[in-house]
């Protein structure tokens, strides 16, 4: 493993993670100080020490106490939206009160789930009747910005900006605003006293 990188499996990084917050669970550590010692003896035995090492600076901010122990504070929204992630990639689309019961039941003790993590991510579906929630990852999206927006509007008609602007953002150069982006390659129209877009061709 030494001078490689890989990409862990999605899957596998989630066993990992769970391997970790069951320890700090059993051990009723504080979130922001789980020793890394402790988490290699304890768990080595059950993977292998580079990937626990890693799992922890993935989800984890790396410092050294006053004596050369290295602790790890735990990233509640980086922890929180991997959860959510594996929560949804089960389902075509999840009943968004369900949802939030199961999320907030399924992240560590301790941790407070809010929606503005799943930027990006998920997308909430309030027209539907119960509303909805399902993953739409940014990273699945064209890189093209036509095609980026083509996409966009076959999978949702109308768009707000609070909405939209997660899945735009990246596309956005320098010194560019997503408003800019918007009024590009959208057209924009006033649904019941709120501001939407929509595209400005017919999505085939």
């Amino acid at each position: 493993l030494a001078g490689y990188w890989r990409i862990l499996e999605f899957d596998y990084e989630m066993k990992l993670l769970n391997h970790v917050t069951q320890l700090i669970d059993a051990e009723s550590w504080s979130l922001s100080k789980v020793p890394l010692r402790t988490c290699l003896e304890e768990l080595g035995s059950l993977e292998p020490k580079e990937m626990i090492e890693h799992i922890l600076l993935s989800y984890g901010r790396k410092y050294i106490d006053d004596v050369g122990e290295v602790y790890f504070e735990m990233q509640e929204d980086k922890i929180c939206r991997a959860i959510a992630q594996m929560l949804l990639q089960n389902a075509v689309k999840f009943n968004l009160s369900e949802f939030q019961e199961v999320w907030q039941q399924s992240v560590p003790e301790g941790m407070t789930t809010r929606f503005d993590q799943l930027k990006g991510l998920a997308l909430v579906d309030e027209s539907s009747r119960p509303a909805t929630v399902f993953l739409l990852k940014v990273e699945d999206l064209p890189e093209d910005n036509q095609e980026r927006f083509n996409s966009l509007f076959s999978i949702r008609e109308k768009w707000t900006e609070v909405d939209i602007a997660p899945y735009i953002q990246d596309l956005c150069a320098e010194k560019q605003t997503v408003g800019a982006l918007l009024t590009k390659y959208a057209r924009s129209s006033t649904q019941n006293g709120v501001k939407v877009y929509n595209s400005r061709r017919p999505i085939s």
